[in-house]
């Protein structure tokens, strides 16, 4: 199911398949901000990652001598979350584990995604909270793409991310799907703008770390954009299909990376998992602003 939440100034669905965001209107013009699932290219749209991020080695984990199998991103991407509508400008999604999650993933958790606005801000806000009697280990984020270019006329080398503040960043070194456990610096224009082309994608996405914490997608040749801010995450991805021509990026926030390449990974000790103790709750997040 559908729902909408909305201001003044802009529109925004969202499934409860995922909690996934299907749509950012700005209603002044109409602008379609968010990539809408083109499946020639990639069929999501703004695919929410729980409780890993990235791939596992062959698609399974360790977790006290037993081996589970998960699929790319977790299961909340394709998890039914219940809705609550608390205002018009704000809804709330939510999982709780039952025994059908937990053959994949054996924990008991509560995790929610709410939605709310302010002016042309989406702010996305994650809540986990361990329900269960032991540490609970997980990874999060969002996976949202953008529509590029946002204006007639245009074409997707006419635009480029600039993040707020000049500082080296470094690029998370890849297989390209998995970890190879180092990183490297990684060239900024100007100290901190990446230039869009589609050929930054020919092997698949790419990862950073160290980097500034709020970046904005513009055009050179139109006033649109898109920025988003992640002071809560310590990666951050940017992607779309590889060796293709797709028209749109994903900016991609996450608090984990990909199994280490070759590696079974043992979820207590895999690379840059959050871990909660019994009670506890977590929360992190992001905001989108368009304009």
């Amino acid at each position: 199911m559908i729902y909408t939440i909305e201001n003044d100034v802009i529109k925004v669905d969202v499934s409860d398949i995922g909690g996934e965001l299907q749509s950012i209107m700005l209603k002044s013009d109409k602008t379609e901000y968010l990539w809408q699932g083109d499946p020639e290219f990639w069929t999501g749209r703004a695919t929410n990652l729980f409780p890993i991020c990235g791939r596992l080695t062959e698609g399974k984990y360790i977790y006290k001598g037993k081996t589970y199998e998960m699929n790319i991103h977790g299961f909340i991407r394709h998890a039914v979350l219940s809705a609550e509508t608390i205002s018009k400008t704000e809804i709330k999604f939510t999982l709780k584990s039952n025994d059908e999650l937990k053959k994949q993933y054996p924990f008991d958790f509560e995790y929610s995604v709410t939605y709310s606005l302010n002016g042309t801000e989406v702010t996305c806000s994650y809540d986990v909270k361990n329900t269960g009697k032991d540490y609970m280990y997980f990874g999060l984020g969002g996976h949202p793409g953008y529509n590029v270019p946002l204006t007639d006329g245009e074409k997707f080398e006419d635009y480029y991310l600039e993040f707020d503040c000049e500082k080296p960043i470094k690029l998370v070194c890849m297989s390209p799907l998995f970890y190879l456990g180092k990183t490297e610096p990684y060239p900024l224009r100007d100290g901190k703008i990446i230039d869009l082309e589609h050929s930054l994608f020919s092997e698949d996405a790419k990862f950073f770390t160290d980097m500034c914490k709020y970046v904005t997608l513009k055009s050179r040749k139109s006033n649109k954009f898109v920025r988003m801010e992640y002071p809560g995450m310590k990666f951050l991805g940017i992607w779309h299909k590889p060796k293709t021509e797709a028209p749109y990026i994903c900016i991609e926030p996450w608090t984990s990376l990909p199994s280490y390449d070759g590696k079974l990974d043992d979820l207590e000790t895999k690379n840059e998992m959050t871990k909660i103790s019994a009670g506890e709750c977590y929360n992190n997040g992001f905001k989108i602003i368009v304009g």
